[in-house]
């Protein structure tokens, strides 16, 4: 049971009204929303949001179809919703300046805010928006829970109260990036009444497997600097919100307004929320109370979808937009990918236009494009990587080709093996039966600093080659921990002799696909922050190798793991160990005379940036140091699939 949630004394009206005329809105900061479930984690507590209305004089859209006039003789608008932990009232242009002067001059006005829609822009297109502080953040009392059951089920209520409002038309969409896509998902497939479309972009579907513990392992370093910056800051009745200060080096909840009821102590908000660093330290498997709480099922989900996934989110919501589309239950849903930065593509005007064509085919029924008819728009567009347009160039970007195609993964897709040799090749033959055994050995705990790791290459292709999909790679490894007598010794031939095979160990594969040049350059794109990421990046705790090949998402390509505390194998020095490690999916076209690389490591590599698995709690030296090695000959065949897409 849930303890007590305590708060100051609440007032029962924050509402303030302003008219602006310059930006052709009517704007209502904290509105009192309120709960109607929740219970035993702050029930009768409101979430407080802001809500913008267009002024009919104003509005694009005040003499068409798509309003309708209420009772009062005011017009109705569909709805644009929002719920997060960033703070309504917390100005883009201070959350994270840098990013805000780059985003597009429509975009940006005095009521944007990080990774949400702006309502200057979207209220002249005719939408009411309503920008909801997530509960236990902001101005909104209870418990900060973030991504977590009982606060979804607050979105759930926020949603069905914007399609009541005298204001609205009963219709509502959400539209939002990164944490504002993620939640999509979850208060979606909760169908709340009114919900009529959502756009997830380059939102996470899966909390443990998108996240927190990519194969298992503990995706620590984000976590913490996520939580410490742009949540942890922002708790309902922390003392001097205002006055918070960050470096200017990327986002931080800078320019937030003090609680209004007033500060809480320490211990108070210590009780009220639930920690996420703290969380995902101590919870290891699904089937813990913690990670089973974050559960919904997609295919729940039955409102239209436009998912957007973003290339270069390697490490965080690629997967998610993915798996999402895939899984959703929805009749009309898109899978729509894209490139370039992580904060910068929602304000694309190319973008916004896709936006703004697929909400309007759903929520006023004004539908040019064709959305709501079955097979009349494409489900999959695809943007095409082909040459090195350098990274973090949004025009440069431009020249990547998009592609339709009728459903993902593409149809023709040839998945294919390449085989991986002893002497670090890629090779589309198989190796013979009686290859004799060697080794590729390297050492374990590598990190980004200190990284450990063998490559294999293909030979240059010999034609243009585009690889589109889900990849998944087969290693047979085995460990030999530094107290078995020859930890240093990278000759080892790793078969067990003189270790303690009875000692309980544990082995992380960290893997990658890299794109090398004709003239032997690694060809790098833009990541989340902007940052050079190759194609993409996989991993796997080994004694999480077990797969549920009876599961109805398993595929040959993405091979489903539940990641449950009855499914740990054991991991002995010196015993040899098939596994499958999924990567992420990925996209290149690789030109004449171009290759491929995968990377087989024992830690984070180049690409990683923030988003570092290098907690020594999850990964202590007493159990992972020593060698890792990856086993050849006698039968055992190492290769990756990658999913080869022949010309249509």
């Amino acid at each position: 049971m849930a303890a007590e949630i305590k708060t100051p004394p609440l007032r029962d009206n924050l509402l303030e009204v302003f008219e602006d005329a310059e930006n052709g809105l009517t704007f209502m900061k904290n509105v009192s929303i309120p709960l109607r479930t929740s219970p035993g984690t702050g029930a009768g507590l409101p979430i407080r949001a802001n809500v913008y209305l267009p002024l009919s004089s104003s509005s694009s859209s005040s003499s068409s179809s798509d309003t309708q006039e209420h009772e009062e003789g005011g017009r109705r608008y569909p709805v644009l919703v929002t719920y997060g932990p960033y703070g309504k009232d917390i100005p883009y242009a201070t959350f994270h300046a840098a990013s805000f002067s780059e985003v597009a001059a429509e975009h940006r006005s005095r009521y944007s805010a990080w990774e949400t829609p702006d309502p200057v822009f979207w209220c002249r297109e005719g939408y009411a928006v309503v920008r909801a502080d997530e509960r236990g953040l902001g101005q909104s009392p209870g418990l900060l829970d973030t991504m977590s059951r009982g606060t979804s089920e607050c979105f759930f209520d926020v949603v069905e109260w914007a399609a009541e409002q005298k204001w609205s038309t009963g219709k509502v969409g959400l539209l939002g990036v990164s944490y504002y896509a993620g939640s999509q998902w979850r208060v979606a497939a909760r169908r709340p009444k009114g919900l009529a479309a959502i756009v997830p972009w380059e939102g996470m579907s899966d909390y443990y497997r998108d996240r927190c513990r990519h194969g298992g392992i503990l995706s620590n370093r984000f976590i913490s600097i996520w939580w410490n910056r742009q949540v942890l800051v922002n708790q309902y009745g922390r003392a001097g919100r205002s006055k918070l200060a960050f470096p200017a080096d990327g986002p931080g909840a800078r320019g937030q307004e003090d609680t209004i009821e007033g500060d809480l102590p320490a211990d108070v908000l210590a009780a009220n929320r639930r920690d996420q660093t703290a969380d995902n330290a101590a919870n290891r498997f699904c089937d813990e109370d913690y990670y089973a709480s974050k559960e919904f099922r997609l295919e729940d989900i039955e409102v239209p979808v436009l998912s957007v996934a973003n290339w270069g989110g390697i490490l965080l919501h690629l997967r998610g937009n993915v798996l999402g589309y895939t899984h959703a239950g929805s009749r009309f849903k898109y899978l729509r990918f894209i490139t370039g930065r992580h904060d910068l593509p929602f304000y694309y005007r190319e973008e916004a236009e896709v936006q703004k064509s697929f909400l309007s085919a759903f929520l006023k029924g004004r539908d040019a494009a064709g959305w709501a008819v079955p097979g009349k728009m494409a489900p999959v567009t695809v943007t095409l990587r082909k040459g090195n347009v350098g990274v973090n160039g949004a025009e440069r970007e431009k020249a990547y080709a998009k592609r339709e195609e009728s459903a993902w993964p593409i149809p023709r897709t040839q998945y294919t093996r390449f085989y991986l040799t002893p002497d670090m090749t890629m090779v589309r033959a198989s190796p013979a039966p009686d290859e004799p055994p060697q080794l590729a050995t390297y050492k374990a705990l590598g990190s980004l600093d200190n990284p450990q790791a063998v490559r294999f290459a293909t030979a240059p292709f010999g034609e243009e080659t585009e690889i589109t999909g889900h990849i998944v790679a087969r290693l047979h490894v085995s460990l030999t921990p530094n107290d078995a007598g020859n930890g240093n010794d990278n000759s080892s031939n790793g078969d067990g002799d003189d270790t303690d095979t009875d000692k309980d160990m544990d082995m992380d594969l960290f893997l990658t696909l890299r794109h090398v040049d004709a003239a032997g350059y690694e060809i790098f794109y833009t990541g989340t922050a902007g940052d050079a990421v190759p194609l993409c990046k996989g991993w796997l705790r080994v004694s999480h190798r077990r797969v549920h090949a009876e599961h109805p998402k398993h595929r040959p390509w993405l091979p489903h793991r539940e990641y449950l505390s009855t499914d740990v194998l054991p991991v002995r020095a010196g015993e040899v160990y098939a596994v499958d490690v999924e990567l992420w999916p990925t996209n290149v076209v690789v030109s004449r005379g171009g290759s491929i690389v995968l990377e087989v490591a024992s830690g984070d590599t180049q690409g990683s940036g923030i988003f570092q698995h290098d907690s020594e709690t999850d990964r202590p030296p007493s159990k992972f140091a020593g060698l890792n090695h990856i086993h050849f000959g006698q039968g055992l065949e190492n290769y990756v699939i990658l999913p080869v897409i022949p010309p249509k």
